[in-house]
């Protein structure tokens, strides 16, 4: 246990700082600010989802001192990173009254998980090549 934490550290405060980011309450009056255009929450999640699978899956190279990530360990890093987007979701809906839980802010998420395990696969794939 001791050696997976050893690699996750990262993941896990930047799920922890993902958690805390989608559970505080945030003024309506920001959303209104010239900085800020319409679907810009949508690409923070994107964003938040697509570090998070870039840094589990950097832990999970690291720890196995090879360059590929397995397509089973792929697909479970992507699949535990949307389910953990609508655990926010539903506890948003149920909890966090003050913040809205919706789909498309989950669509969001898959999307940003997606684009991390592609980045993570191409790129893998591309240095292993390139070593060959």
């Amino acid at each position: 246990m001791k050696i997976v934490l050893k690699y996750q550290r990262l993941t896990i405060l930047w799920a922890l700082f993902v958690f805390l980011m989608c559970s505080i309450k945030i003024s309506e009056s920001v959303s209104h600010e010239p900085l800020f255009f319409p679907g810009f929450d949508k690409l923070v999640h994107s964003g938040f989802y697509f570090m998070l699978v870039i840094l589990w899956c950097n832990g999970i190279i690291r720890q196995q001192k090879e360059q590929l990530l397995s397509y089973k360990s792929a697909i479970i890093v992507t699949i535990i990173s949307i389910l953990f987007g609508g655990l926010i979701e539903i506890l948003q809906l149920t909890i966090f009254t003050w913040r809205s839980g919706e789909w498309p802010d989950l669509f969001a998420d898959a999307i940003g998980a997606f684009m991390g395990i592609f980045s993570v696969i191409l790129i893998s794939r591309a240095v292993n090549y390139e070593k060959s």
